[in-house]
């Protein structure tokens, strides 16, 4: 019996995490606020550099951009649990599992990022000139960087949630465990910059993916005790 029960439970939450994502898209496209005020906010902020800069030297222009992506992945996330009501959480503890809530919140807010990176790469592309050399390692250090904010974002959102003051929580919480990893994504994208490969690259690379791993187990396993607090 146990044998037949584990792709039964495995069934459920990817059915339940992919009810729970189509949910959130949605919901966001009934209230397509937020996510125009994201994208306004990102032009916003490009044409501020333009105006500021003109032009950029190709190490500020990869500071600027992930400068940028930070700002907007912890707007762009914030909203994950803070804007949950209490009641409504418990209506989903009666429907599905602490894992799959915690799994749809990772993968839309990572959809998500990616498409705001993206958005942001090409208007910094068309604004501020294109200095990439090597744009397929650099869609690899966004795509990264969107798992690597999604995963630290979102945790900490649940955790914020459960404050008084989570909008003035979160930057407390989540700036000093970002940091290592912008470091990381500015190295990994320096590369895409450069005529010829970067020989510490794969090093480098290596370790954003074991900080991602990491940050994963810690929502999965933190999660569910949150959850039902």
């Amino acid at each position: 019996m146990p044998r037949d029960e584990n792709p039964v439970c495995i069934m459920k939450l990817i059915r339940d995490t992919a009810y729970l994502i189509l949910k959130d898209i949605k919901l966001e496209f009934r209230q397509p606020v937020a996510i125009n005020g994201l994208l306004l906010y990102i032009a916003a902020t490009v044409m501020i550099i333009y105006m500021s800069f003109f032009e950029l030297q190709p190490q500020i222009w990869n500071a600027l951009f992930w400068i940028v992506m930070l700002f907007v992945s912890l707007n762009a996330v914030a909203k994950s649990f803070l804007l949950e009501s209490r009641e409504r959480n418990w209506y989903y503890f009666t429907l599905t599992s602490a894992l799959a809530i915690i799994l749809s919140k990772l993968l839309y807010n990572f959809i998500l990022l990616l498409i705001a990176g993206i958005f942001t790469y090409v208007l910094y592309a068309v604004v501020l000139k294109n200095p990439v050399h090597h744009p397929e390692l650099f869609v690899l250090a966004l795509g990264m960087g969107a798992m690597s904010f999604a995963s630290c974002f979102t945790l900490i959102s649940a955790i914020a949630s459960h404050t008084s003051n989570g909008s003035a929580i979160m930057p407390v919480l989540g700036f000093p465990l970002i940091i290592p990893i912008i470091a990381l994504l500015i190295q990994i994208s320096a590369a895409a910059f450069l005529p010829v490969a970067d020989a510490h690259l794969c090093n480098k690379v290596f370790s954003l993916v074991a900080v991602n791993i990491i940050a994963l187990l810690l929502s999965f396993i933190l999660f569910p005790y949150l959850w039902q607090e």
